[in-house]
């Protein structure tokens, strides 16, 4: 059954899903391989869509493939598909382009987080709502971290109370989101790091286990357990 969005809802959520993917080996682009028989883009959307807040979606997909991918998105929930760029930030641009301008909030999604939770498109979004320019959802680092010199000697041990592992969806006031594309001059990895550039604030809020980004065959095997244990769950 097709999700229907929430009409009266102040998000808007672009899903960058033009990437190859070569780390998780030849085949398919990387939000197409399946997870349990559907793609990691089917799952994305839906629980995308179950969030309460989010009005609208637009995936920027394989410029080949746009026609395909509405077509297999149109059952899972209303989304609209525009062409990808070579870069994550060209897609997100694509993406960013057709989200009207009043809407207030953006959330950027990476389809590889395809199990995060409706529960932190919410957390993210409340948060944007609440007064932040720039939101992403964090993880503590629990390895020890080494930083180390191009020979491999070790230089020292980080302390890494201060570190975060980041996650998607990060949300940003619409506004803060696309003067920051305007103003980047090199390529970043996350929008929020385009964001930090503008000397704008980015708030941490907690992240979800469930929110693992599926780069390499060992994440799709641990993505299998996690959507298995999610589905036996009361």
């Amino acid at each position: 059954m097709t999700a229907q969005l929430n009409a009266r809802g102040d998000v808007a959520v672009v899903v960058p899903a033009a990437g190859a993917g070569v780390r998780l080996g030849p085949g398919a682009p990387k939000a197409l391989r399946l997870l349990e028989g559907e793609p990691l883009l089917v799952h994305a959307i839906r629980r995308t869509a179950a969030a309460p807040s989010v009005r609208m979606i637009v995936v920027a997909a394989p410029p080949a493939e746009v026609e395909a991918v509405h077509d297999l998105l149109a059952p899972v929930a209303p989304v609209i598909v525009v062409a990808g760029g070579a870069e994550r930030q060209d897609s997100v641009a694509a993406a960013l382009a057709v989200v009207p301008d009043d809407t207030g909030i953006v959330l950027v999604h990476d389809a590889a987080r395809c199990l995060a939770p409706a529960e932190l498109f919410e957390r993210v979004a409340a948060a944007v709502r609440d007064g932040a320019d720039a939101v992403i959802p964090t993880l503590p680092v629990v390895d020890t971290i080494k930083e180390v010199a191009a020979d491999g000697t070790v230089l020292g041990t980080v302390d890494r109370s201060v570190l975060r592992a980041v996650q998607t969806p990060q949300g940003f006031r619409a506004g803060t989101l696309r003067a920051a594309h305007a103003a980047a001059a090199d390529s970043h990895t996350d929008d929020a790091g385009a964001v930090e550039k503008l000397g704008r604030a980015v708030l941490c809020v907690p992240g979800s286990d469930f929110a693992l980004k599926i780069t390499r065959p060992i994440d799709l095997a641990l993505a299998t357990h996690l959507l298995r244990l999610d589905r036996t769950e009361p």
